[in-house]
């Protein structure tokens, strides 16, 4: 049997509910579920690349012109973007709610192809059945109020993991800029009102991402949470020295907490020099897991590819390409049971422990 049909892939971040947010159109829904070919993921795509499941991020895009471009990332001796600034918590909210509601209409329209999960049960019990699994996430908590009112309701929602950041700071916490080269420690750690939504949290069993939050609040939520450290789509500095990359002592601590780290395939965090260009051979893909499986342990390294929010390897193309990186990986001597960890298992065993 090809690596396609016996190894499942649990993604630990895309945007694709972005993407399809930003159509505007009432049929994004039916797009995703019958296949527009565009971008990164749908759902035909999905069961050819053999993704199982995954964490679904909701992203809030920012507000008039401040987008930051991926041709910014591509300067010759580095560069410092200029983040879009802090947005508003009810347009926040809004925007939150929209693409929650998109992934609810997704998996109502899929004729039980599609479930939001809950727990490692739920998964669990999609994987066998041959749905995909999706577990809702956002990517910055800009969306919840100080009072945390807005976490119950979009915990009652389905949402079970949280980015305290997306980069520009928070209310909770200031992210790390896209700067290269630099270190992650930029910034001032967790505010008093992250530190409240860090135990809200871990309360409701809920996961922390680390990824894009900068160094200081790294070591904050280290020191308040008493969950498994976990940043979903994040490489190893040694390899790419860039300011979203996480630095060997933040692995052991994650290691130390029994988390996980899954790797991002976005090429501007794999390349020694920062570039966000699809000319990028999947062997740097491979070389960050051997950093991260050297020291985080074999599990608590898996994926997190960021597809449909980032420029990858040309030879991935699409999630359909998810068999070359596996390919890629044995090739490097990754045995069977090695690989179903990394593509699979460890995921579902992190949220056992968290969820």
């Amino acid at each position: 049997m090809s690596e396609r049909q016996t190894l499942p892939v649990f993604d630990g971040h895309n945007d694709v509910l972005l993407r399809l947010h930003m159509k505007q159109s009432a049929q994004a829904h039916t797009d995703f579920l019958h296949g527009d070919n565009l971008g990164h993921l749908d759902l035909p795509r999905i069961k050819r690349g053999g993704m199982a499941a995954g964490f679904f991020a909701i992203f809030v895009p920012p507000t008039g012109d401040d987008d930051m471009t991926f041709s910014q990332m591509n300067q010759p001796h580095g560069y410092d973007l200029n983040l879009p600034p802090p947005i508003d918590q009810p347009y926040a909210l809004s925007e939150t709610l929209a693409m929650a509601g998109l992934l609810s209409r997704i998996e109502e329209a899929s004729d039980g192809q599609v479930k939001i999960c809950t727990s490692a049960n739920d998964i669990r019990q999609c994987v066998e059945r041959n749905t995909l699994a999706t577990v809702m996430h956002i990517e910055g908590a800009e969306a919840i109020d100080t009072d945390l009112l807005a976490l119950d309701v979009l915990y009652r929602a389905g949402l079970r993991s949280v980015g305290l950041v997306w980069s520009r700071p928070t209310a909770f916490a200031h992210g790390v800029p896209f700067r290269f080269p630099a270190l992650p420690d930029i910034g001032s750690g967790l505010t008093a009102a992250g530190r409240e939504l860090v135990k809200a949290l871990n309360r409701k069993r809920m996961m922390i991402d680390l990824s894009h939050l900068n160094e200081a609040g790294f070591w904050d939520v280290a020191a308040i949470s008493d969950a498994p450290l976990v940043a979903t789509h994040s490489n190893a500095h040694a390899l790419c020295p860039h300011a979203r990359n996480l630095t060997n002592r933040q692995l052991a601590a994650i290691r130390e907490s029994r988390g996980m780290v899954g790797l991002n395939f976005a090429t501007a965090f794999l390349r020694d020099d920062g570039r966000m260009r699809s000319d990028t051979p999947v062997s740097l893909m491979a070389d960050h897991i051997d950093h991260l499986v050297a020291h985080v342990g074999i599990d608590g390294v898996g994926f997190g590819s960021d597809f449909d929010g980032a420029v990858v390897p040309a030879d991935m193309t699409d999630v359909t390409g998810l068999p070359v990186l596996i390919t890629a990986l044995r090739q490097r001597g990754y045995d069977d049971d090695s690989l179903m960890k990394l593509c699979f298992t460890n995921w579902l065993s992190l949220l056992e422990r968290t969820l």
